[in-house]
C-alpha cells in the first residue's frame, strides 16, 4: 500500500492519482466485500454512494467493480451525504454493508473510501484492521457466472429528510412559525440536494450559496471560521437569521450568527447538547479535542461529559457503552441516537433551529450569554517527525498541576480548565496541536510551547 495513502479503521484517504488510484479503490472494495461477506449469513448487497468530488465517478466505478468481483450485488445511491448513506444501510434489511467514496473535508485533490458496517455505523477498529489484512493478502474472486450486479437505488435523501422531520424532539410547527431566513453554504458538495429541501420543509426561507453538487469547491472545503467569509457576507446581504455551512460530505455543520459572525464549529454541538440532554438526561460523549463549551453545556443541564480519542468510531462506541443520547465532535459533528449513531449535519441544522425556536433567542444572543473561549490550532508536517519522541517530550515537560491524558496523543488540562491536545492526524499527513484558554494570548502561548517541544524532538 502506498505510503501516501492514509489508512484508518473507517477507511482510506489519499491524493487521487498518487496515494489513491482506481486499482487501489477496486482492491479495497473487494477486501471490504470479502470481509463483510464472511461475517454475513447468505447473500446480500452493498450500498455505495459518493460525495460530489470530480474524481468520484471513476472511483465509485472502481469500488463497484471490486465488490462485484467478490460476488456481491451493489445498489448505487448516487451523490449522497455520508449520514444519508449510513442511514440507508441501517434501514435496508438486505444490505450487509456500505462503501462511500468521499474525503470529507479534505481539499479537492483528495478522495477516499469510508467503510460502513451493516448496522449503519463505521467499521470498528478491529474490523478495519481485518479489511487491511485482507487488502494486503489474498482475495478470492468469483468466476463470471457469480459476479454481482449493479443497480441504482433511489429515495435515500427523501427517507433521511422524513426521518429527521418525524423525530419527537423536532417541532415542525414551532420551527415553521418562526419563518427563519437561512443563508446556506454547501461548498458545491453533496449538501445541496438534502439541506435545502429539509430547511424548506421546516418552513425556512433559504438563500443558497454554492448549492450545486459539482465538486468544484470555491473555497477550502472545511467549514472553519476563516473559510466562511462569503457566507458571512451573504447573511448580512440578505439579512438572514442564521447561516449554515457544511463540508462536502455533510457530516459537519458550522454556524454564522445573524450579524454575519462565524461563531466556530464547537457551538453546533454545545447548543445541540443543551437541547437534547435537557430532555433526555444521560452522559454526553465527545473527543479530547472538543472545546470546553461542551463541558459547560453538559454542566448547564446537569449531566456528565465523557471524552474519547478523536474519531467518530470512538465516540459512538462510548455512547453505546454509556447509554448516551447525544454526542459528537467539536468540529461541528453532532450525533443523536434518536436518529442514528453518526455525525449528521442535516439533523444538526434541525436541532439548532429547534433550540432557537424554543429559546426565542438569536444565535448571536445565545453565544454572547454563555462563556466563550479561544482555540488556537497549529500543524506540523509528519515528515521526519518521531511521533512517540515528540509526545514523550511534551509529557516530560508537563507542569505538575496539569492532568495528563494519553488516550490519543497527549492532552494536558490545567486547573483553570485550559488545555492543549497534541496528536498525529488520522486523515492528513500532519501533526496537530490545539490549545484552548479564556484568552487568545494564553492559548497562543501554550500552543507555541508545545510546537517548540515537538519540533525539538525531531
Amino acid at each position: 500500500m502506498s505510503r501516501s495513502l492514509i489508512v484508518s479503521a473507517s477507511g482510506i484517504r489519499g491524493v487521487v492519482g498518487r496515494g489513491l488510484t482506481p486499482d487501489i479503490a477496486a482492491r479495497y472494495g473487494a477486501a471490504f466485500a470479502a470481509h463483510i461477506a464472511a461475517a454475513a449469513p447468505g447473500r446480500g448487497h452493498v450500498l455505495i454512494g459518493r460525495d460530489s468530488r470530480v474524481s468520484g465517478p471513476v472511483l465509485l466505478d472502481a469500488v463497484s467493480a471490486g465488490v462485484r468481483a467478490v460476488g456481491l450485488d451493489v445498489r448505487d445511491l448516487g451523490i449522497v451525504a455520508t449520514p444519508t448513506g449510513l442511514l440507508a444501510v441501517e434501514e435496508d434489511e438486505a444490505a450487509i454493508g456500505g462503501l462511500l467514496v468521499t474525503a470529507s473535508h479534505n481539499p479537492a485533490p483528495w478522495n477516499g473510501l469510508k467503510l460502513v458496517a451493516r448496522e449503519g455505523r463505521f467499521l470498528s477498529p478491529a474490523a478495519g484492521r481485518d479489511v487491511q489484512r485482507t487488502f494486503a493478502g489474498e482475495i478470492e474472486y468469483v468466476d463470471s457466472a457469480r459476479m454481482g450486479r449493479r443497480r441504482a437505488r433511489a429515495g435515500a435523501v427523501r427517507t433521511h429528510i422524513e426521518r429527521i422531520l418525524s423525530l419527537p424532539i423536532i417541532d415542525r410547527e414551532l420551527i415553521a412559525s418562526n419563518a427563519f431566513h437561512v443563508a446556506l453554504d454547501c461548498v458545491r458538495g453533496a449538501g445541496g440536494p438534502i439541506m435545502r429541501p429539509l430547511l424548506e420543509r421546516l418552513g425556512c426561507r433559504v438563500s443558497g450559496l454554492d448549492l450545486e453538487p459539482d465538486g468544484r469547491f470555491p473555497r477550502p472545503p472545511e467549514p472553519l471560521v476563516e473559510n466562511l467569509g462569503k457566507l458571512s457576507e451573504r447573511v448580512e446581504e440578505v439579512r438572514a437569521d442564521i447561516g449554515f455551512a457544511v463540508d462536502p460530505d455533510v457530516d459537519r455543520l458550522a454556524l454564522v450568527d445573524e450579524n454575519g459572525r462565524p461563531v466556530g464549529e464547537d457551538w453546533t454541538l454545545a447548543l445541540a447538547v443543551e437541547l437534547v440532554a435537557a430532555r433526555e438526561p444521560a452522559p454526553v460523549v465527545t473527543n479530547l479535542s472538543a472545546s470546553r463549551l461542551i463541558q459547560d453545556a453538559a454542566d448547564r443541564v446537569g449531566v456528565p461529559l465523557l471524552r474519547t480519542p478523536v474519531a467518530e468510531a470512538h465516540v459512538v462506541a462510548r455512547m453505546l457503552e454509556a447509554g448516551s443520547s447525544i454526542g459528537g465532535e467539536g468540529n461541528g459533528g453532532v450525533i443523536y441516537g434518536g436518529l442514528h449513531l453518526t455525525r449528521d449535519a442535516p439533523l444538526a441544522a434541525a436541532l439548532i433551529l429547534q433550540f432557537l425556536a424554543e429559546s426565542g433567542s438569536t444565535l448571536g444572543a445565545a453565544v454572547d450569554e454563555r462563556p466563550s473561549y479561544r482555540i488556537v490550532k497549529r500543524t506540523i508536517s509528519r515528515d521526519g517527525l518521531g511521533i512517540e519522541e515528540a509526545l514523550a517530550a511534551v509529557e516530560a515537560a508537563a507542569p505538575s498541576g496539569a492532568a495528563v491524558d494519553r488516550q490519543d496523543g497527549i492532552r494536558l488540562e490545567w486547573p483553570d480548565g485550559s488545555w492543549i491536545h497534541a496528536r498525529p492526524s488520522g486523515t492528513e499527513p500532519i501533526f496537530r496541536i490545539m490549545a484552548e484558554a479564556t484568552g487568545e494570548a494564553l492559548a497562543d502561548e501554550r500552543a507555541d510551547w508545545v510546537d517548540a517541544l515537538v519540533r525539538g524532538a525531531v
